[in-house]
């Protein structure tokens, strides 16, 4: 009897086509996810090598980074962002790959896509050009981001050249307190094991939380596994995945259907397998949590003040506050709480799915936003935006002053005209908080959870949500 293996070694020896000679080990790659800022290169490297995509049938496209939110007729006003959406429609053409273009219906950020059309399924391996590839490890797959140099390497052979991951369970048992969420959880995990700890392993999520929560839940906390240093993370397939994928276009169908998951079970992490570490956290101990600095894990509880030097463990860790609040023109030692806001996002990869913003709408609903603060919540698919205005909650979003904008990246990196004017600062439900991220080169942001962007937009500061609704 074989010894008992991770979700990740089993996927990895399934996907292995061969060792190589300098460690790495050729993966053949289930599916590949492709968008238009990566993939234009890559598919000129094909041509000047005279090469077909060998797989068609296994990638899939659509435009998320470049497409302007506000415009949804062409020819748009950026030529750049025109020029890119016409060399994919021809790139995903001339090669015979389904590409979900906004005329489709199903046009979105291509890791909301991906789960809602069921291409993403458990067992697979699954790569794209976009560092938030680890988001569809929430359905029990491995799924990174890659280079475009590796973009050029799956479309020609399918397979690429990776080194094997170390694979770390965090487990998250008890329950969260009200006013706690998914993204919360994430942002605590990255203060705790730092911007870096991540790296060179696989993330398995697991523990009561994780069991409870919902697919669109472990798919926020999977996608910024890459903020942690981690190049994978995943949650074990259950019922909650099966149920989520069943009848979806791409899932499997009939009897079809019950053989899938019965090898998706399969995969799952076998009880007693090893791991090269183990973290457990106390789900009780979890705040409402956002950043303050210049990257994911500088993160505190809204009930903490920020940082101060003088507190700092290391020299590196001293000049990383330095730097940080000299950029955020934040006070050390200074309640976070109270913060003046000029923006509040709703949206992104992370958070720009159907529950989120149900979740707001729960307690946005006749309120305002405060003056002076431009509030924009922008859905992460057609399909998306389509459910909640069939559910009037863009409406109640308009009313409460947001703008409703169409699908895309939108203001999460600003490759499109959403963006930061000077050194706004910005509550936001996205994944970074970089020196520039949100396209001003002195835009701060704030990281947090849907909710807490609402009581931000409302009170016009960093609020604790939990009083601005009165959650208990």
């Amino acid at each position: 009897m074989s010894a008992p293996k991770s979700l990740f070694e089993k996927v990895w020896e399934a996907h292995t086509v061969r060792q190589l000679a300098n460690g790495q080990t050729q993966l053949l790659i289930g599916t590949h996810l492709i968008h238009e800022v990566t993939s234009p290169q890559a598919f000129g490297m094909l041509r000047d090598l005279k090469l077909p995509v060998l797989m068609p049938h296994r990638t899939f496209a659509t435009v998320d980074h470049i497409v302007p939110t506000d415009q949804l007729v062409e020819p748009y006003a950026d030529p750049l962002a025109q020029a890119m959406m016409d060399e994919l429609r021809k790139n995903c053409a001339q090669f015979g790959i389904t590409f979900f273009d906004r005329a489709s219906g199903k046009q979105g950020i291509v890791h909301i896509v991906g789960p809602e059309q069921g291409i993403t399924q458990p067992g697979t391996t699954i790569a794209c050009g976009d560092s938030h590839t680890s988001t569809h490890g929430a359905f029990g797959a491995i799924a990174f981001g890659i280079g475009t140099s590796q973009v050029r390497d799956v479309l020609a052979t399918q397979t690429m050249a990776l080194g094997k991951l170390k694979v770390r369970r965090i487990e998250v048992n008890g329950k969260l307190r009200p006013g706690v969420y998914a993204k919360d959880v994430i942002l605590h995990i990255i203060r705790t094991l730092g911007v870096n700890g991540g790296t060179g392993y696989a993330y398995e999520y697991a523990g009561s939380v994780f069991d409870g929560f919902s697919m669109e839940e472990r798919m926020t906390v999977c996608n910024m596994s890459i903020e942690g240093g981690a190049r994978v993370g995943y949650v074990n397939p259950d019922e909650t995945t099966f149920a989520y994928l069943k009848g979806r276009p791409y899932s499997p169908q009939g009897a079809a259907w019950d053989a899938a998951v019965a090898s998706w079970k399969a995969f799952a992490s076998d009880a007693g397998c090893a791991y090269d570490d183990v973290v457990k956290i106390d789900a009780t101990s979890i705040a409402p949590t956002v950043t303050w600095g210049i990257n994911p894990g500088q993160g505190i509880s809204i009930v903490e003040n920020i940082p101060s030097p003088e507190t700092a463990v290391s020299a590196d860790d001293k000049a990383g506050i330095i730097e940080a609040l000299a950029y955020m023109k934040l006070p050390a030692g200074a309640p976070i709480k109270g913060t003046k806001i000029d923006v509040a996002f709703l949206g992104s990869c992370t958070n720009g799915r159907l529950s989120d913003f149900r979740e707001v709408v729960k307690f946005i609903k006749g309120k305002r936003v405060a003056p002076g603060v431009k509030a924009i919540a922008v859905p992460g698919s057609q399909i998306v935006a389509l459910q909640c205005e069939k559910e009037g909650i863009d409406k109640v979003l308009t009313e409460a002053g947001f703008e409703w904008r169409g699908a895309g990246c939108s203001m999460c990196l600003a490759m499109n005209p959403d963006k930061l004017v000077g050194d706004q600062l910005c509550a936001s439900s996205s994944n970074r908080n970089f020196k520039g991220r949100q396209g001003s080169v002195t835009g701060r942001t704030i990281l947090m959870s849907p909710v807490m962007v609402a009581a931000a937009a409302v009170t016009g500061t960093v609020a604790d949500a939990r009083e601005v609704f009165a959650v208990n």
